[in-house]
């Protein structure tokens, strides 16, 4: 061995050996610091009681509390919640370890069903919270899995929903694109299955994976039947001079290489079929069952159905459009923006229906912050939008529990032990 090949060995042992050395102080620090943190954690009085006296303090308005809410749930452990979607497990146990309620819990509520409809792409533990908190027997769920979703993805959202008679998967299932046709279709497929099952139901209800309840079970039905009684929900106008484009020009989908967007052509659209008034509203509604029938077979409704398929966010102004048809069935033709249906905090709305957004903005809507509790809370609105559980986990935490509550207080049937989520140990997912 001559001197250069020396001097190579021993150059290579000396940087195993700080890399060795590096490497030991390095998980020694993280070590130390996740012990740190742990100590702390324990001798922080605001989060001995984490989360319910940071959740009453959030629901309250505290001015303290986001900032003590921020550093409790850095602090704690976060589990994902895949029990029994990723592993083996029987039916009654993943309905017990999720914590579904499996009884009707008044005889009002099971008199009067709901149907859903809820599209989602990812986030399996935001998709399980909001299914179990609007889960109940009497009830029917029709879920549209987006296709660029991972196979992983589909097949525990599949192992869950095999657990349960009344929810079922969308028979045929689109490439979902942000404003783009396929998000209205995906609706119109999962409508064409409820209306197919064996399963009755009063109205329709559709959701996304970031939305959840305000409202409970009974309080929905009761709003439904006190203030609507027959009638659809369609929040919407006649299409301002500033959305025309969306229905003036024709638009494609693009999806290649993971990317998806809807943008505009040259191409001037046609009129409106049967001269329709073209309306603007929200893409979330609550519809009678005779009004989906009629979606799905009046030419009109046929007609403007095709006619949208080349437009911007056709479901913002499809349904509205349609419930403003004097003659179809439970239609508002002279209401506006009458329905409490989904609590969103718009950007350009901040400092007039609303006190600004405490999470951050994703296309103009609020992600909500711990700042936010309060205002949801207190909303009118049926449903939320949006949340982000895994950068905001202690605001779906409190949520939960706050709508849980509620739904066991209303019960006029004995509690079973698992349909409460304050049975684990402070910290943990339930």
């Amino acid at each position: 061995m001559n001197l250069l090949e020396k001097a190579k060995s021993v150059f290579l042992v000396c940087v195993v050996g700080c890399i060795f050395i590096f490497a030991f102080i390095y998980v020694k620090n993280i070590v130390s610091k996740e012990g740190n943190e742990q100590k702390l954690f324990s001798e922080l009085p605001e989060c001995s009681n984490y989360p319910d006296e940071l959740c009453s303090a959030l629901f309250q308005g505290k001015s303290a509390a986001p900032q003590v809410g921020q550093l409790c749930q850095q602090l704690v452990h976060k589990q994902e919640m895949s029990i029994c979607t990723q592993t083996p497990c029987n039916c009654s146990a993943l309905q017990k370890k999720l914590h579904f309620i499996t009884n009707s819990l008044s005889k009002e509520e099971g008199n009067f069903s709901l149907a859903y409809i809820i599209t989602i792409h990812k986030e399996l533990d935001m998709f399980v919270r909001l299914l179990r908190a609007i889960y109940v027997p009497q009830n029917i769920y029709c879920i549209h899995i987006d296709e660029k979703s991972s196979t992983d993805y589909k097949a525990s959202v599949q192992t869950l929903v095999n657990c349960f008679e009344n929810i079922f998967i969308a028979s045929k299932r689109e490439t979902v694109v942000y404003a783009g046709f396929s998000r209205l279709q995906a609706d119109i497929n999962c409508m064409k299955d409820l209306i197919e099952s064996k399963n009755q139901w009063n109205y329709v209800i559709n959701l996304c994976g970031q939305d959840y309840p305000i409202k409970t079970n009974k309080e929905l039905i009761q709003y439904i039947k006190s203030k609507w009684n027959g009638k659809n929900m369609t929040p919407g106008i006649v299409q301002p001079p500033h959305m025309k484009q969306r229905t003036h020009m024709s638009y494609k989908e693009y999806v290649h290489s993971g990317k998806s967007y809807v943008y505009p052509t040259k191409q001037i659209k046609s009129e409106p079929p049967h001269n329709l008034t073209i309306y603007f509203g929200g893409a979330y509604y609550v519809l009678t069952r005779k009004f989906v029938e009629f979606t799905l077979t009046d030419i009109r409704a046929k007609d403007l159905l095709e006619w949208s398929k080349d437009t911007y966010s056709p479901d913002e102004h499809y349904w509205v459009t349609l419930n403003r048809l004097p003659d179809a069935p439970g239609s508002t033709p002279d209401l506006e923006w009458e329905g409490n249906i989904r609590a969103i905090k718009w950007r350009d709305q901040e400092g007039k229906a609303h006190d600004g957004c405490k999470g951050h903005y994703v296309r103009d809507i609020c992600v909500y912050g711990l700042g936010d509790l309060k205002w949801i809370a207190e909303s009118p609105h049926l449903f939320a939008n949006k949340f982000e559980p895994a950068t905001y986990p202690l605001v779906m935490e409190c949520l939960e529990r706050h709508h849980r509550l509620k739904v066991l207080q209303q019960a006029e049937v004995p509690l079973e032990a698992h349909w409460h989520l304050q049975d684990q140990e402070p910290g943990q997912l339930n």
